[in-house]
């Protein structure tokens, strides 16, 4: 079996890339923005989570008491920039999911190079990020924007 092209063809159903975002006045921007990969799966398939985690050898598993599911994530930019995005751009999506990778690529490529930390690229990285996963996010696109000028 060609566990690679298994891997994306499972998280074209089960994963999602994720762009998330917490407003901190530490900051100079005062949001930080953080990426992560996600598959998650009911205790049933953990196992086959455990080999996702094994093939990869970054992130964790963690349970989820939100939706009693357990997730296998990966949030560290070097682990997403040399290990997740590679794998990727070798074995790619070809469904929908695809959009979604290609602009969390560009988010994280973004985030390597600290742009960041400059408000004029952040705008760019909160308007890509609110194209993929249009489901419920903590905070409104406008409300982001207006923390950032504060």
């Amino acid at each position: 079996m060609d566990i690679n092209s298994y891997i994306s063809g499972f998280t074209e159903g089960e994963g999602c890339f994720c762009i998330s975002f917490t407003q901190r006045k530490k900051i100079k921007t005062n949001i930080e923005v953080r990426p992560s990969f996600s598959i998650s799966q009911n205790k049933k398939n953990l196992e086959l989570l455990k080999v996702i985690h094994k093939h990869f050898d970054c992130g964790a598993i963690r349970y989820s008491n939100r939706d009693s599911n357990y997730k296998y994530e990966v949030r560290s930019i070097q682990d997403l920039m040399n290990i997740i995005i590679p794998h990727f751009k070798q074995y790619p999506l070809i469904g929908a999911k695809m959009q979604d990778f290609e602009k969390f690529s560009q988010i994280c490529e973004m985030i390597k190079a600290n742009k960041h930390l400059n408000q004029s690229y952040l705008v760019e990285i909160i308007e890509l990020a609110y194209q993929i996963n249009l489901g419920k996010r903590k905070y409104q696109k406008e409300e982001l924007l207006r923390c950032m000028t504060r």
